[in-house]
């Protein structure tokens, strides 16, 4: 049986789903290449999770502009002498096609040099033998480094986490490199897709049951494909009872499991080992070790202790927003995991622990927020300042005039064009019932507005017409 993910992987651009803007990017980054002269960067860098398609753009991007490919795996060529001798000579050679003709690179023959995980690869990694050659990984960045300033052939780093790459002797990746972050697909968008890959293979089904394949996915492409393979086996209809094969990804459990390991470690590296294999940045773990140290913690020396390891956290991941100094993001996390670890002087018992309060909110607050930036936008553009002047500044004050002057809010919908979700945050639960009136108004004014530049512009056709033997 073929392997869903090949089969239907994408031999265009075009053909993938999601990451419009990064896809638009690393085309423009492409087309640059077609020149006689290489782009100012010459490597670019996809950054994303597992399976949101940064591979198969890498294949797509090759396929659309005929280049062949050299890929290579961080774990295949993990040192200095590797990587010159595979990747380092491919980039400074010309290029075959499939047939052996040499083609020149000013006849549009290139070679995209893929080298994927490779944030995996660090300058002072373990030493590690076999068959009696050296596989360290030191020099490997360096190696990189040279080539992303001499390389006449495109070059392409694949990782997981851009962070980690540019640690530890990656810093010249942030000046040489063109960055392109990937993010999740959405789940209409996967939906899209399933409902393809169903219609090929003749299968039955209904969307419902494609979407909550899609939305278990959460925005991995290749586990969703696996899924519905999966359930399709065998089968040539699916009902609702097909989804009791397929397991949730619930990232959340991956969390609440690195945030136990902190407290219930006895030593501070299975707490460091913990939160790095759960593959959370550390902003984010932050919140969850605060919002429970209090739970955890009931000793008020234990408490202090812990949030002092917590307090100086903060204060390098603060250094890192100011600075761009992502080094620190390591310091960061050694202090929240091991760090809050080392400050209880006794064990405690089982505890449940809360989500953050603060997420929580956020998210609680994300329709408001996003109406509160939409009319912010269209305030900063009719008074001309920015967006968040206007936010902060503008808004409290036009808020407060749009619930309590009628006549205002009429103008102000009709000027700014808002749309009725954002007329009824700016009126409030209070003043919601002034709702239908301002719309109607605004909606007789725009009427009129037609009707009066219709007859203005009737008016100047009449006046610049010229005159005819009729009119005498």
């Amino acid at each position: 049986m073929d392997d869903w993910t090949e089969k239907y992987r994408p031999q265009s651009l075009r053909g993938l789903i999601g990451n419009d803007t990064v896809l638009s990017q690393l085309r423009r980054w492409a087309t640059e290449w077609t020149q006689e002269t290489p782009p100012k960067k010459r490597v670019v860098i996809l950054s994303g999770k597992p399976g949101i398609g940064k591979t198969s753009a890498a294949h797509a991007l090759a396929h659309d502009l005929g280049w062949t490919i050299i890929e290579l795996n961080a774990a295949d060529a993990r040192n200095e002498t590797v990587l010159r001798r595979i990747a380092g000579s491919g980039s400074a050679n010309e290029t075959f096609d499939d047939t052996g003709r040499y083609i020149p690179s000013r006849e549009g023959g290139r070679k995209l040099i893929i080298l994927d995980e490779a944030d995996t690869l660090c300058e002072r990694g373990e030493q590690t033998t076999e068959g009696g050659h050296d596989y360290s990984d030191r020099g490997a960045k360096k190696a990189i480094v040279a080539m992303a300033k001499t390389t006449r052939q495109p070059l392409m780093l694949i990782v997981n986490d851009y962070y980690t790459l540019i640690r530890g002797g990656g810093e010249p990746f942030k000046t040489l490199c063109l960055h392109l972050p990937f993010h999740d697909v959405t789940t209409s968008q996967i939906t899209e897709l399933l409902k393809h890959i169903c219609h090929s293979e003749n299968i039955i089904t209904d969307t419902k049951i494609l979407t909550a394949i899609a939305a278990r996915s959460k925005g991995d492409v290749r586990s969703a494909v696996n899924d519905l393979q999966a359930v399709s086996l065998n089968r040539t209809s699916l009902d609702i009872k097909a989804l009791d094969a397929v397991g949730y990804r619930d990232r959340e459990t991956v969390i609440f499991d690195a945030v136990r390991d902190v407290f219930k470690a006895r030593d501070s590296a299975t707490s460091r080992n913990s939160m790095r294999g759960a593959d959370i940045d550390p902003e984010t773990f932050i919140l969850w070790i605060s919002e429970n140290i209090p739970r955890e913690y009931l000793d008020v020396d234990d408490l202090a202790a812990g949030f002092d390891a917590v307090a100086l956290a903060d204060v390098f991941l603060g250094r890192v927003h100011r600075r761009q100094s992502y080094d620190l993001w390591a310091y960061a996390s050694d202090l929240m995991s091991a760090g809050v670890t080392a400050a209880k002087t006794h064990p405690y018992g089982n505890m449940i622990y809360a989500y953050p309060t603060w997420i929580r909110e956020m998210k609680g607050s994300q329709p408001p927020r996003a109406l509160r930036d939409a009319v912010a936008v269209k305030l900063a553009r009719l008074t001309h300042v920015s967006k968040h002047k206007a936010r902060d500044q503008f808004l409290p004050m036009f808020h407060r005039l749009f619930q309590e002057d009628l006549a205002f809010a009429r103008c102000m919908t009709t000027r700014l064009d808002l749309t009725e979700a954002e007329a009824r945050f700016l009126l409030g639960k209070t003043h919601e019932h002034r709702l239908p009136e301002i719309l109607n108004d605004t909606e007789t004014v725009a009427v009129e507005r037609r009707v009066d530049k219709q007859s203005v512009e009737k008016k100047e056709s009449e006046e610049t017409r010229q005159p005819s033997l009729l009119d005498f």
